[in-house]
C-alpha cells in the first residue's frame, strides 16, 4: 500500500490517490521501518531544510497516525546530540506545552542512529486535512480565489489561536497559505510549523557545524510574508504574526503572490475589491511601523465585526453570560422574526466580555486535548429554588401572516414555528437564546426592534437562519425528555440528579465529565464559563443542565457505567472499549483501604483519564483528574467505591484498553456510597 500527503491509503499501483486525486510520490525506502522503537513509517510526506517529514503509525498507541519531522539531520556525534536536545529542552519547552484544539501537539523529540548518523525526530499529531496553500492550488485552476466570506471566517477562527498562542509568549513567525491547514474532520483551520522550531534547529545546525553560539539570532520567515523588521533585524512579536496573517489573507483572495501584490501601481488596494471595514482592517494590520498596527490578536477580533465585514451570516457564536442582576430594569427591544410591535426585554448581551465559541454543528468538533473541565471539581452550588433562565414577559409566537412578507418569507416562519412545536421547545427559552446569538453575531443590532419592514427582510431572514441552526443542534444532540425541559430546569432538578448517580455509586464529578466532554465537544470556546454560578442562569446554561439530564439517564442505563468485578484468583481486570467523540465511560470498583492498586489505559491521547475517592476532601480531592497520564498507582487512603472515568476529548472515537489491578483482588465489604 501507499499513502498520499494526506494519509490516504491506496494500492501501491495507484499513480494518484483515489480520494483526493493527489500525485503520488515514489515509495519511500523508509516506509515500514520502525524508528525509536514505536513508530513505523508509512510514507514520506515532504522534504524542508532541516530533513524529511513522515507519516508514521504510533505502535504504543493502537497504530494511531503521527507525524515525524527530522530534526536538525546533519547533526553528528554524541556531543552535538546531546546539546541538540539541550537546546530543544531550553527553547522549544514552550511549544511542547501548547495545548490547543487548533495546534498539532508536540508529544517528543528522540534520537535514532540511520546509515551510521545520529538524528533527532520531532514526534506530532497528525492532521487529517489540506494546506491553504494546496486549497489556494485548486481555486486558481477554476480561476477563482477565495471569497471575502471565507476569508473573513478564516480570521474569526484562527485569530483566536494566534492570542492563545502569543498569551503564553510564543509567536508563531511563519505564517502562510503553507502553514495553514484545513481539517477535514471540521473544516476548522489550523496552525502548523511553527517558526520557531526552525529555529531551534538552525541553532542546533551552528553549534554542530561551526561551534557558534546556540543564541546566534538566526531570522526566519517567508520573504514576502514576514514584516520588514523581522526580515532585516529578526524581531518578532505578536504584530508580526498579524502582519503576515493579513498577507495571507491577501494571497487567497487574490490568487497573487505578495510581491505581485505589492509591487504593482497602487498596492495591493487595486489588486481586491473588499468592503471598506475590511480594507481598514487588513491595512493597519499590514502598518510599516509595528506601532501602528493593531497590538493583539483580540484587538483584531473586537475590530472585525461580523455584521460588516460580509454579506453572509458568519459562523454562529454564543452570547455573552448576562446575570440577571445586569438586565436592564427598563424594557429593552428585542430581535424577533415577524413581530410586528415591540417586544419586551430578553436575555441578550449589553456588554462584551468575553470570546464566544462557535455553535457547532452536527459533524463539526474540535480537537480538544487535556482539557480542564471547569465544573468537574464541585457540583456547580445550588441556586435558590427559582427558574434558572430569566422568564421574560409574554411574547406573541413569531407569525408569518404580515402583509408585508413574501410568500417565501411566510413559509420560513412557519416551518420554523412547526418545527419548535414538534420539538417541544419552550417558545420563550428558544427566543431567548436565539436572541442571544443575534444580538452576539450583530452587535449594532441591539437596542432595536426588527420591524416587518422590507428593509428589515435581511435581518429577519439572519434571525431565522441562527433559529434554524439552533433547531438542527437541539434537535440532533438532546434527547426528547431533555430537549421538551429547556428554559425550566432548576435546582431542584441538579439536586435529584446527584441523588440518583449517588445511589449507582457515582459522584457528581463523573456527572460533571460526562456532561462536559459533551458540552466543550459542541461549545469549546464555553471552557472557563460554567465555572460561575450565573451561567446556569443563561439559555446557555439551560443547554448545558439538558446534557446532564441526558448523562443521568445513560448512567441508570447502564450504558455509560460498568462495575468492575475481579474473577475468582485474579487480582487484575482488563476491560476493551470504544467511546464515541465528545463521550464518556464510568467505571466503579469497591476497594478497601491499605490494598494497592495499579491502573493503566491504553489510549490516544485524546483520552482524559480520572480517578476519584470515595470521599473526597478539601486536601485530597482525587486520586488523578482530567489527565492525559495513562498510568497511576499506589496505596489506597480509603475504603469505598472508586471511580475511574475515561473521556474522548478529540474528534475522533477512541478504542482503549484499561487494566485495573489490585494487590489481591479484594473487593472489601464497605458498602458505602459516594455522596458527592
Amino acid at each position: 500500500m501507499t499513502y498520499c500527503r494526506h494519509g490516504h491509503q491506496n494500492a501501491t499501483e495507484n499513480r494518484f490517490c483515489y480520494l483526493c486525486g493527489e500525485p503520488l510520490a515514489p515509495q519511500s525506502s523508509a516506509s515500514g521501518v520502525v524508528w525509536g522503537d514505536r513508530y513505523r513509517i508509512k510514507t514520506e510526506l515532504g522534504q524542508g531544510g532541516f530533513g524529511r517529514t513522515y507519516l508514521a503509525e504510533d505502535l504504543n498507541r493502537f497504530n494511531e497516525l503521527c507525524v515525524l519531522k527530522e530534526f536538525a539531520p546533519q547533526v553528528q556525534g554524541t556531543y552535538a546530540l546531546q546539546k541538540a536536545e539541550e537546546l530543544f529542552a531550553r527553547e522549544a519547552g514552550v511549544l511542547y506545552q501548547l495545548e490547543h484544539s487548533q495546534i498539532p501537539r508536540f508529544r517528543e523529540l528522540f534520537r535514532a542512529n540511520l546509515a551510521d548518523r545520529g538524528h533527532l525526530f520531532l514526534v506530532q499529531d497528525y492532521v487529517d486535512g489540506q494546506t491553504y496553500r494546496r486549497l489556494l492550488e485548486g481555486r486558481r485552476q477554476q480561476g477563482t480565489g477565495f471569497s471575502e466570506f471565507e476569508v473573513q471566517q478564516l480570521l474569526l477562527q484562527i485569530l483566536p489561536v494566534l492570542h492563545y498562542i502569543h498569551a503564553r509568549g510564543v509567536v508563531h513567525r511563519d505564517i502562510a497559505p503553507d502553514n495553514l491547514m484545513l481539517r477535514a474532520a471540521d473544516q476548522l483551520p489550523v496552525l502548523i510549523d511553527f517558526g520557531g522550531v526552525k529555529q531551534i534547529a538552525a541553532a542546533v545546525s551552528q553549534v554542530a557545524q561551526a561551534a557558534q553560539p546556540a543564541a546566534t539570532e538566526t531570522r526566519l520567515g517567508k520573504i514576502g510574508y514576514a514584516p520588514p523588521e523581522q526580515m532585516q533585524m529578526g524581531r518578532v512579536a505578536a504584530d508580526s504574526d498579524l502582519y503576515a496573517l493579513a498577507v495571507t489573507a491577501l494571497v487567497l483572495l487574490t490568487g497573487k503572490e505578495p510581491q505581485d501584490l505589492f509591487a504593482s501601481p497602487g498596492g495591493w488596494q487595486r489588486q481586491v475589491n473588499l468592503s471598506p471595514h475590511l480594507t481598514a482592517l487588513l491595512d493597519r494590520m499590514l502598518a510599516v511601523q509595528p506601532s501602528d498596527r493593531y497590538p493583539s490578536a483580540q484587538a483584531v477580533l473586537q475590530a472585525l465585526s461580523p455584521s460588516e465585514a460580509a454579506t453572509q451570516p458568519p459562523a454562529s457564536h454564543f452570547p455573552p453570560a448576562v446575570p440577571a442582576a445586569t438586565m436592564p430594569a427598563t424594557k429593552a427591544t428585542v430581535a424577533v422574526a415577524g413581530a410586528t410591535q415591540p417586544a419586551a426585554a430578553i436575555v441578550r448581551p449589553t456588554h462584551k466580555s468575553f470570546a464566544w465559541g462557535q455553535l457547532v454543528l452536527l459533524g463539526l468538533v474540535a480537537t480538544v486535548a487535556g482539557l480542564t473541565w471547569a465544573t468537574r471539581d464541585r457540583w456547580l452550588p445550588l441556586i435558590a429554588q427559582q427558574p434558572l433562565v430569566e422568564q421574560p414577559e409574554p411574547i406573541a409566537e413569531p407569525t408569518p401572516d404580515s402583509p408585508t412578507f413574501s410568500a417565501e418569507e411566510q413559509a420560513r416562519k412557519t416551518q420554523l414555528r412547526e418545527r419548535r412545536e414538534a420539538l417541544g421547545i419552550d417558545s420563550s427559552f428558544f427566543i431567548a437564546l436565539t436572541n442571544a446569538t443575534f444580538y452576539d453575531r450583530h452587535p449594532r443590532q441591539q437596542g432595536r426592534t426588527l420591524t416587518d419592514r422590507p428593509e428589515d427582510a435581511e435581518w429577519r431572514e439572519r434571525w431565522d437562519t441562527i433559529a434554524a441552526e439552533w433547531l438542527d443542534l437541539l434537535e440532533q444532540q438532546l434527547s426528547d425528555a431533555a430537549r421538551r425541559q429547556l428554559g425550566s430546569y432548576r435546582q431542584a432538578d441538579r439536586a435529584r440528579w446527584q441523588q440518583q448517580v449517588n445511589q449507582l455509586g457515582v459522584g457528581s464529578r463523573a456527572l460533571n465529565d460526562l456532561t462536559d466532554v459533551k458540552f466543550f465537544h459542541l461549545f469549546p470556546e464555553q471552557r472557563g464559563q460554567t465555572e460561575t454560578d450565573r451561567f446556569l442562569q443563561q439559555p446557555i446554561g439551560q443547554v448545558w443542565q439538558a446534557i446532564a439530564a441526558d448523562a443521568v439517564q445513560s448512567l441508570q442505563a447502564g450504558d455509560t457505567l460498568e462495575q468492575i468485578q475481579f474473577d475468582p484468583g485474579t487480582d487484575s481486570k482488563q476491560i476493551n472499549g470504544s467511546i464515541a467523540v465528545g463521550s464518556g465511560q464510568v467505571y466503579t470498583a469497591q476497594l478497601t483501604a491499605g490494598q494497592q492498586m495499579q491502573i493503566n489505559l491504553q489510549a490516544p491521547r485524546t483520552a482524559l483519564l480520572s480517578i476519584y475517592l470515595p470521599r473526597p476532601t478539601p486536601e485530597a480531592p482525587f486520586l488523578l483528574a482530567d489527565s492525559t497520564d495513562s498510568v497511576w498507582s499506589g496505596e489506597l487512603p480509603q475504603s469505598g467505591i472508586y471511580e475511574i472515568v475515561v473521556v474522548a476529548t478529540g474528534s475522533q472515537a477512541i478504542d482503549y484498553q484499561l487494566t485495573v489491578t489490585v494487590n489481591n483482588g479484594s473487593s472489601g465489604d464497605d458498602g458505602e456510597k459516594n455522596e458527592r
